[in-house]
């Protein structure tokens, strides 16, 4: 594979997490630097690697672990404890497994909160928005009492959009160039602030590419986070 820009890595490593292609996992973070601001998509990409004794999985695997436990994000701390449970470098976290998209359930933890909660099915692992749910009710396909099953459903409540905030405030920190900084920290200020946010980021391809794959690892963190509070670990949804 001949050298790749630092989005095309993160890109065919999200695609080879999503597969679940252990191996095209592998392939990918060996051998090259690893995108920034993307140990948490990369964790769970090595999960199923080690899981799966694919060729350097366990080395890769090891160096996931310090550099999560380096940085020290929210949620950082639980992927790496999960990560050395399974080299066998640390106890096995005491929480239940359960195949989660963590995507879709930091969609509903820290979507719009007029989109309202939602719930997570501890038998499946799929996350059901307030809009799945009210549409299964319209149809007669689920009802308020199994809905209010403790022993089949954990509720998610929406947290709002305080930690989005932090986010685009953090994220102005990492950013190197000081006009950019201060046109991004003067776009963040009063309503709206994520929409001129974004809006302003469009002017530099480089750093909005940046954004996402900040937000998303810092997204994908809290909602596992989120997860071992209430004595889950996530696995790769089936």
């Amino acid at each position: 594979m001949g050298p790749m820009r630092v989005e095309e890595v993160r890109a065919e490593l999200r695609g080879a997490v999503y597969e679940g292609d252990a191996a095209a996992v592998v392939g990918v973070l060996r051998g090259r630097p690893w995108p920034a601001n993307a140990l948490q998509l990369i964790g769970d990409g090595l999960i199923v690697a080690v899981g799966r004794r694919v060729q350097g999985g366990a080395v890769l695997a090891e160096a996931c672990v310090t550099e999560l436990r380096d940085r020290g994000w929210v949620g950082d701390g639980e992927l790496a404890d999960q990560l050395a449970g399974l080299l066998g470098a640390g106890p096995v976290p005491l929480l239940r497994p359960l195949p989660v998209d963590l995507e879709e359930l930091a969609g509903v933890l820290e979507g719009d909160p007029l989109s309202g909660s939602g719930r997570l099915d501890l038998n499946t692992g799929e996350v059901w928005p307030a809009a799945a749910i009210e549409y299964a009710r319209e149809t007669g396909e689920d009802d308020a009492d199994a809905g209010d099953d403790p022993e089949r459903w954990l509720w998610v409540d929406n947290t709002g959009s305080a930690a989005g905030y932090r986010d685009m405030v953090d994220f102005i920190g990492t950013v190197r160039d000081p006009d950019r900084a201060n046109r991004l920290g003067i776009a963040i200020q009063g309503r709206g602030a994520f929409r001129r946010f974004k809006d302003t980021l469009a002017h530099w391809p480089g750093e909005l590419q940046g954004w996402y794959g900040f937000s998303d690892d810092r997204q994908r963190g809290r909602a596992r986070a989120w997860l071992a509070e209430a004595g889950y670990r996530p696995l790769p949804p089936r």
